[in-house]
């Protein structure tokens, strides 16, 4: 990606060179070079750090690769010529305002950013929730044509946002999430939700990118990130990131003691599957904390508890969980041999789960017959997952493979299993209570979808260990905006007839950016036109309605009136 403004090329004899591809010429950096034995002379390793202008042979349009290397020296702030856009979105950005400000999200971070910085970090954030992006040189298309919130919304270029990601200190991030939790109300006893994903990174050499076990396989290497979230009160509290090769289940008694620190001590966690362990279970005990958790697997003690309670509380009316078309029963035992403490088992089983978790078995043994099926009469090895499920005849001779036979007794097995799941908590409840408290995780697990596909985190692209630090930091403080959007509309959506397809965070923006200001020929913006009926229903859901849209945007055309006096 070429930035939109020239530099002098740079002048360092033996290292600064030109190649010539069609119309174009493209500058070349020579890092070092390397010498071959075989072929007996050096080959420069060169990178292309930018294209000479047409204009000027001195000056050449630069590149992130020019940034890396030579962004010490002075780059423009904003684009040259640079004008702000005619027709200027609003809705989301008043929507946003407003959440911020409800949280006092800015006079926080000002304590730790100063006001200049504060302004662009809100700006960033917000570009990431409506551009569903966070590539740093797409932002001037967004500043662009978006309200700001920086002083004069300046608009500046991605150069200087990659110097002012770069300049983010942990003291600064840290600051911040320390306040931000010590402004929650630690009295209230709050279900704390607790998961974590990994990123892909396509970067330089950061200290926590390793290779480990990613989700998202691309073959890149990876960082852990997780989020701690109040359930109660539907707000994320804090965040982790840690190298790719750590697995979750590791990570969380650093979490707890995470979360201790805070001050939270009348809290009890939610967890997922990933963090089913007898080290973690005993760790909750000694500190005291209860928990939802979702069991791993299908191991044998599980097994074992589904197949002696089977046939006994599926497709029986008091045992119905209508609300998640699912059946529960609760029973108390022991979670294993040494477990000092009793817990409560809640078996579910639902119709709509079996069909698709068998459709799901005969699918994969369909492919993996069809793999053996091509095998035959040839040597091959195969993987202990095949022969979990297939009998293979070899010959002994030579080690071909003569067919391969189902072991119908193990299919079956898995097959009785279909549409059961369990649940054990350390607290008395019943199956309904513990469902309900683990589908309370709806909303962090939305976050993290969230955080993906629609803020454009699944990767980070970013050259150091500060750059990837100030990026998790500004979308931490977007994934507390967008979990608001998130609530605000799902409580409105359900007092509605109908569940209109419009009230979902990245359908409700898409309405909103509809809103705009016009520029007309006084040089003064307007808004275009009414606020239409779906997005007022939109803004009830943040208590906004259509006149104070218009007040806020009289607001702004006069802001915007008043820069470009000051301007001149």
């Amino acid at each position: 990606m070429y930035l939109n403004f020239e530099v002098d090329i740079p002048k360092i004899p033996g290292k600064i060179n030109y190649v010539k591809k069609g119309g174009t010429v493209y500058v070349r950096y020579v890092l070092e070079r390397v010498y071959h034995p075989e072929k007996k002379y050096n080959i420069p390793e060169q990178r292309i750090i930018g294209k000479r202008s047409e204009n000027n042979p001195d000056r050449m349009l630069p590149n992130e690769t020019f940034v890396k290397y030579f962004g010490g020296q002075e780059m423009p702030e904003q684009k040259a010529g640079q004008t702000r856009s005619s027709c200027l979105r609003i809705g989301t950005f008043l929507v946003i305002q407003k959440i911020l400000n409800g949280y006092k999200l800015p006079e926080i971070l000002e304590k730790y950013l100063g006001k200049k910085k504060t302004g662009l970090f809100l700006d960033l954030a917000a570009y990431s929730l409506i551009s569903e992006n966070n590539a740093a040189q797409y932002y001037p298309s967004y500043a662009y044509s978006h309200p700001l919130f920086t002083k004069q919304m300046h608009i500046y270029s991605d150069s200087k946002v990659s110097d002012f990601l770069a300049g983010l200190t942990d003291d600064q991030r840290i600051g911040f999430v320390n306040e931000w939790n010590e402004n929650r109300d630690h009295r209230e006893k709050i279900y704390i939700s607790y998961d974590s994903t990994n990123k892909n990174c396509q970067a330089g050499d950061l200290r926590f990118v390793e290779f480990g076990h990613p989700k998202d396989d691309r073959g890149l290497p990876v960082f852990n990130y997780s989020i701690a979230y109040d359930t109660y009160n539907k707000e994320p509290l804090f965040y982790e990131q840690y190298p790719g090769s750590i697995v979750d289940i590791s990570q969380l008694q650093y979490m707890l003691k995470k979360a201790e620190g805070y001050g939270y001590k009348k809290v009890r966690f939610i967890l997922d599957r990933g963090y089913f362990g007898r080290e973690n279970i005993q760790y909750m005990d000694e500190c005291g904390y209860d928990f939802v958790i979702m069991v791993k697997g299908m191991s044998e003690s599980v097994r074992r508890v589904i197949l002696e309670n089977k046939g006994e509380f599926e497709n029986i009316r008091k045992y119905n969980i209508r609300k998640y078309k699912t059946f529960g029963k609760t029973i108390k035992k022991k979670l294993y041999i040494s477990d000092e403490k009793e817990r409560y088992f809640h078996i579910y089983y639902s119709d709509q789960k079996a069909c698709a978790e068998h459709e799901q078995i005969e699918a994969k043994i369909d492919r993996m017959t069809k793999y053996l099926n091509s095998l035959k009469g040839e040597k091959a090895t195969v993987g202990d997952g095949y022969k979990k499920y297939f009998k293979l005849e070899i010959y002994e001779d030579d080690g071909t493979i003569i067919c391969a036979r189902e072991r119908t007794e193990v299919i079956q097995e898995e097959i009785d299993l279909c549409g059961y799941f369990v649940i054990v908590t350390s607290r008395q409840m019943t199956a309904e209570e513990a469902l309900e408290l683990y589908k309370s995780r709806d909303v962090s697990e939305k976050l993290f979808r969230g955080d993906k596909s629609y803020l454009g985190n699944r990767s980070l692209r970013v050259q150091s260990d500060e750059a990837a630090n100030a990026k998790i930091f500004v979308e931490f403080v977007a994934l507390i905006v967008r979990s608001r959007m998130y609530v605000l509309l799902k409580d409105e959506m359900e007092k509605l007839d109908k569940k209109p397809n419009y009230m979902t965070v990245p359908a409700a923006v898409r309405e909103l950016e509809k809103i705009e200001l016009v520029r007309q020929t006084d040089g003064k913006y307007r808004m275009d036109h009414a606020v239409t009926a779906i997005q007022k229903i939109i803004l009830k859901a943040f208590d906004m309605d259509a006149d104070q849209i218009q007040d806020k945007a009289v607001g702004l055309s006069r802001l915007l009136e008043k820069y470009a006096e000051e301007g001149k």
